[in-house]
């Protein structure tokens, strides 16, 4: 059976996804903990924001507010 346009465009983007996968350096082990921990911080920090928008009781909003300064400092220090 003959292979569609479809099926060449999706060969040839993946062939390009890959060799540009392998055009980029290779990061350290220190670099690669950096970018995951930046990572968690920014998921950290758009759950709470998240949660702040729907807490309706003071205290809880008053608790997420400093949670949320603090993984802003975090992030920012990092």
């Amino acid at each position: 059976m003959a292979r569609g346009w479809e099926s060449k465009s999706v060969e040839s983007q993946q062939d390009t996804a890959q060799a540009q996968q392998t055009l980029k350096p290779e990061l350290t082990a220190d670099q690669r903990e950096r970018a995951q921990r930046r990572a968690t911080l920014e998921l950290a920090i758009a759950s709470t924001e998240a949660d702040l928008q729907t807490a309706c009781r003071p205290a809880h909003r008053d608790m997420l507010r400093l949670k949320l300064e603090a993984l802003k400092a975090e992030l920012g220090g990092s």
